[in-house]
């Protein structure tokens, strides 16, 4: 299991600051949505939302480490 953190409109729409996800060593970010998508509060999160892995934003194709710090990202706006 890892901790996925949700922030802003993310965060609240779930009702919590993060969700437990089930991942495997060697899973990619592709697989991390698959596992978020199957959550019942998936239904209120977007269908592709931004990931961040280490603070950094990361692609599909990512490899993830069960020690990483993952984050989804909502859109930002402001000035």
């Amino acid at each position: 299991m890892v901790t996925v953190q949700l922030f802003a409109s993310y965060a609240e729409l779930v009702g919590s600051p993060s969700i437990e996800v089930q991942l495997a060593q060697g899973d990619r970010v592709s697989d991390l949505l698959r596992s978020v998508r199957a959550l019942p509060v998936a239904s209120r999160l977007p269908a592709t939302p931004r990931v961040a892995v280490n603070r950094a934003f990361a692609t599909d194709d990512t490899v993830l480490e069960l020690s990483d710090e993952i984050a989804l990202i909502p859109p930002v706006a402001g000035g």
